[in-house]
């Protein structure tokens, strides 16, 4: 390990969603916890969300002209190796003036430049894939890295056999210390203390088919015995909005983002939610019961595979994105209403939950740096 009184630098890329972006705020958060005297620089795509929420979690980062190439024929394409040639060039101007000891990627467009320069400087890297089947950036990035720490077993299939650290995902602490804060929870979002409360959460960029199976049979969810804390994404708001006033229904409340995630574990008595990595840990470590909706077109359907996981066990339910329309809310109806069932899900869940994961990633960076 490294000297207590020593100054690092340690720069993490990577981006496009919450479930690569917060990762990577919990490692960095992890390594100021071990190594105070650590220097933080984030690199991500310039027009994605990562430019907000980074900086809104206390760190510096800088943004590279960088995008995924389309798989189907499109414009966008043409683009593409402009894209790369000027990330490629940024990249290695900010990894010389900022000088690194150690490089993370969590996945997501700017890892791909960023560590591929970091590797032609010689600087050690750390991969972090948080999914049971990689996106492409870690896939082609594992050779140039020293250790790939994954969440599920049998990444071999992916990944050299040798660089594998089964750590789980790192999850930013905050979010699942809800101990105590139901009350505290439910006057956030102004609702009642005397009905079960559904949280309803189709990831940080939101999810049109879950909005929709609520917006179908809002009649019903509007005159139903429980209430809703419904984040909608930025493409749902406004939608969402129109159909609480138009239906005066004050027991539902629509947010495009939820910062405040801990006080919304914490007032939930049921989740509904994509079945994405990281929704998975935080779920497990808050030991929510819930009903996971995969998103069907994820990489290799990893997330149906994910939720499957957990159904087989009688640790979650799962509703196939098809049937979310006609299957959600009498699912959820009947749920809430069974806290027998709640419960052997909650306990359940929590067998799966790794808190400490992000330590254990920050103390594998730490080995890196010589």
């Amino acid at each position: 390990m490294i000297e207590e009184n020593r100054h690092i630098n340690v720069l993490i890329s990577g981006g496009g969603t919450g479930g690569h972006i917060f990762p990577a705020i919990a490692i960095a958060q992890a390594l100021q916890k071990i190594h105070p005297l650590s220097n933080f620089l984030f690199i991500g795509a310039q027009d994605k969300m990562e430019m907000e929420k980074v900086p809104a979690a206390g760190f510096q980062i800088k943004g590279l002209w960088i995008s995924g190439f389309q798989r189907s024929l499109s414009l966008k394409n043409l683009l593409f190796p402009f894209k790369l040639i000027s990330s490629l060039w940024k990249a290695g101007r900010i990894i010389k003036k900022f000088k690194p000891d150690v490089v993370v990627g969590v996945g997501g467009f700017a890892s791909g430049p960023t560590l591929y320069m970091a590797n032609r400087f010689s600087i050690p890297a750390l991969i972090q894939e948080q999914n049971s089947y990689p996106g492409i950036t870690n896939k082609l990035l594992a050779n140039k890295a020293k250790i790939i720490c994954v969440a599920y077993p049998n990444m071999e299939r992916f990944f050299p056999a040798d660089k594998i650290i089964e750590a789980g995902n790192p999850i930013r602490k905050h979010i699942i210390q809800i101990e105590g804060k139901r009350e505290q929870g439910l006057k956030h979002f102004g609702l009642s203390s005397e009905k079960k409360t559904v949280l309803l959460v189709g990831g940080s960029l939101g999810a049109r088919s879950i909005n929709q199976a609520v917006l179908t049979h809002f009649d019903l969810w509007a005159k139903a015995d429980f209430q809703l804390i419904w984040q909608t994404g930025i493409t749902g708001i406004q939608e969402a909005k129109t159909q609480i006033a138009k239906q005066n229904t004050a027991h539902i409340v629509a947010h495009q983002f939820i910062s405040e995630m801990d006080l919304a574990y914490a007032a939930a008595d049921l989740v509904i939610s994509r079945a994405g990595a990281i929704a998975i840990s935080e779920l497990s470590a808050t030991a929510k019961a819930c009903i996971f909706i995969p998103l069907p077109s994820a990489a290799e359907d990893h997330q149906t595979k994910n939720a499957k996981s957990l159904a087989d066990k009688k640790a979650a339910i799962l509703i196939p994105n098809i049937e979310a329309k006609d299957k959600l809310f009498e699912t959820c109806k009947a749920l809430i209403r069974n806290e027998t069932e709640r419960f052997l899900l909650s306990k359940n869940i929590k067998q799966f939950a790794k808190p400490e994961a992000d330590i254990s990633i920050a103390q594998e960076v730490l080995k890196l740096i010589r």
